[in-house]
């Protein structure tokens, strides 16, 4: 069973799969676990939601995504790191780590560590025409 704290990821995406284990390293235990793999159930993870982005369960079940997913995961940390993680939820620079979060999550196909599970259709693409709505 996934232990808490967790961080869920997707285990298909190369990128993703690079970047945790990367994470793998910091001064914290945590159990990083593929939502392919986790118990999302009993996390209270819905599967949309870890399709989506990447999820950080704290010991009282409470989830985090996206960029507060890894802001909650630095704060999780000893060291130097807890502080990094506290900036980084403040709510001017979680906006813009916010924004940068999706940006990196939506070009993930392009990104080092790629594997053909990070390709989004062209249709889903940001910045693309939707060729099938006739606008």
């Amino acid at each position: 069973m996934t232990e808490l704290p967790a961080l869920i990821y997707d285990g298909d995406c190369g990128f993703c799969t690079r970047s945790v284990r990367l994470a793998d390293r910091l001064p914290v235990r945590v159990d990083s676990v593929p939502w392919q793999e986790a118990n999302l159930e009993w996390l209270g993870v819905p599967e949309q939601r870890a399709r989506q982005e990447v999820v950080f369960v704290d010991e009282y079940h409470r989830l985090h995504g996206g960029a507060a997913a890894v802001a909650a995961l630095l704060r999780h940390c000893r060291g130097p790191w807890r502080l990094v993680g506290s900036v980084l939820a403040a709510p001017v620079i979680r906006s813009v780590a916010d924004v940068v979060y999706r940006l990196v999550a939506n070009n993930r196909h392009r990104m080092p560590g790629e594997t053909p599970a990070c390709q989004l259709p062209p249709e889903s693409r940001p910045g693309k025409p939707d060729r099938g709505s006739g606008r």
